[in-house]
């Protein structure tokens, strides 16, 4: 309980932290239109006509790729009540103003969107270890992987991990949620409300499945009232990545091939990530 008081009253801190402010002309020219549910297939050129940001199904090569990476804009909620991430790129240099050249600059936490967790994320001697995004293995985070559908009633706890009957064997798996079902990553505000693992769980999957890459459909993996002591069941060993924030409306469940790629950030134990899924 006091751990849970403790993470409300920085909570409460935090959306000031998140809300990235921006002078009144530093709007950058790409948000225009962000925010349409363009749904269907991009029209031939491509360019800001084609961008698709609503929940519609994206996908590419003729149905063979399916992109599960949320786009990073303004109204992504944060992980803060009532929050969003806010201006993410502003324009330092346009040539509608004179330069000759257009030139943006991106500033960001390493948790927004769709994002990976290292290992050094909630453990210290992980971190400092060095064991930060650009340690990630690659195989890992690329390689076959399971989609599937969790109880909606509940959080993810052991007796709901122990139901979904997970083969041996299995590396990589996508939990989808009731965050998909209430589109909470389409609301232009944080919800601590969402479905996430609770701390027995996360030491369920640890102790019981080969499961090494956890992907699930919020900002965070574990439920709010587990948010530290899930991560630290996921992260007792360094073996496990956790991927976040996933795009997963519309997607059918089932096995794909998965590939992820976090920037690398190093000495950082976050980072955007981009994850597609091939049929």
């Amino acid at each position: 309980m006091a751990a849970t008081a403790l993470t409300l009253l920085l909570l409460a801190l935090l959306p000031e932290r998140h809300v990235l402010a921006t002078a009144a002309g530093d709007a950058h020219p790409g948000y225009a239109g962000a925010e349409a549910d363009t749904c269907g297939s991009p029209p031939s050129g491509g360019g800001a006509a084609g961008r698709r940001h609503g929940p519609a199904l994206e996908e590419y090569g003729g149905g063979r790729i399916v992109d599960i990476t949320h786009a990073y804009r303004p109204s992504m909620p944060a992980f803060a009540p009532g929050a969003t991430v806010g201006p993410l790129v502003r324009l330092k240099a346009s040539m509608e103003d004179g330069s000759e050249y257009n030139l943006s600059e991106l500033r960001m936490e390493c948790h927004m969107g769709t994002h990976v967790d290292a290992p050094g994320h909630m453990n210290q001697a992980h971190f400092a270890a060095g064991l930060d995004v650009d340690t990630l293995d690659l195989d890992v985070l690329n390689g076959p992987a399971l989609l599937v559908d969790v109880p909606r009633h509940t959080n993810i706890t052991a007796e709901s991990m122990e139901s979904l009957n997970i083969p041996k064997g299995v590396r990589r798996v996508l939990f989808r949620t009731l965050n998909t079902d209430r589109g909470l990553m389409w609301k232009a505000a944080g919800d601590l409300s969402y479905v996430g693992f609770t701390e027995d769980g996360a030491k369920w999957l640890v102790d019981n499945t080969d499961i090494k890459l956890v992907g699930i459909d919020y900002i965070s993996v574990a439920s709010f009232d587990n948010l530290i002591s899930a991560h630290v069941a996921f992260f007792k060993n360094a073996d496990i990545i956790l991927v976040e924030a996933l795009k997963l409306d519309n997607v059918n469940t089932g096995l794909y091939m998965l590939h992820c790629l976090p920037l690398r950030l190093v000495g950082s134990e976050g980072s955007p990530i981009r994850c597609i899924l091939i049929k």
